[in-house]
């Protein structure tokens, strides 16, 4: 079963989605369930990706045309079709916001992988897609996509697609706990099946927002803790 904020190699992540690569960073319906993206908030990232201080929602930018539809994509507008007609990943999400909005549809689940350094990636989770807007970052005009942290396990078509959710723990602290804890469960030495724990637990009061309550534990460790929680 998944766990929110499981840490897993770009392979690792391959396999959980039971396909050889992941090209793209927006994958609309990658699974008949759900679709995912891929985010990074590093500043080298190629798209302006983040979690909003609610601590439940993400901005998703939009991606660019194609290298072989445009000689700088970086300036062009992000489009929603190609020049073909065809529709693009941004069409395609625009279209199920759209859905939900003016036709009561549920919202587009979205499974989020994020990357914290090269070929390491967290789960953040499952999104319902629920907005999108047209911003101009002053070059162009680029989509924006708002998620917003799903606790509707009845979307869902598999038992065992369901996650306990809690507060989305910040890409800085994660980093920071990465690095301190050296990639390993701090508990055991373990270095697999790894995820980003809450020392105290959220439902308790405790942070998502500081270093100091969240490090890394093994699944097997984890699993313990969670037996003497009453």
């Amino acid at each position: 079963m998944e766990i929110l904020d499981d840490i897993l190699s770009y392979r690792e992540m391959c396999d959980a989605e039971n396909v050889q690569t992941v090209q793209r960073g927006m994958n609309f319906r990658m699974n008949p369930s759900y679709s995912v993206f891929l985010m990074s908030q590093k500043s080298n990232a190629p798209y302006s990706d983040r979690i909003n201080e609610d601590g439940v929602t993400i901005e998703y930018e939009g991606h660019n045309l194609a290298k072989n539809y445009a000689e700088n994509p970086k300036v062009q507008d992000q489009p929603e079709k190609l020049p073909s007609g065809k529709i693009t990943q941004n069409g395609l999400f625009i279209k199920a916001v759209n859905a939900y909005k003016e036709s009561g549809t549920k919202p587009e689940i979205v499974k989020v992988y994020e990357k914290i350094f090269e070929g390491v990636w967290s789960l953040k989770g499952y999104f319902d897609l629920i907005d999108y807007k047209i911003v101009n970052d002053g070059k162009r005009n680029v989509f924006k996509y708002i998620l917003k942290l799903s606790d509707k396990a009845e979307n869902f078509d598999r038992e065992d697609l369901k996650l306990s959710h809690t507060r989305l723990i910040p890409s800085h602290v994660k980093k920071d706990v990465w690095k301190r804890d050296q990639g390993k469960c701090v508990l055991c030495g373990g270095s697999k099946n790894l995820h980003f724990d809450h020392d105290l637990p959220f439902s308790r009061g405790g942070t998502s927002l500081l270093v100091n309550n969240v490090r890394l534990l093994c699944a097997k460790c984890n699993l313990k803790k969670s037996d003497k929680i009453e």
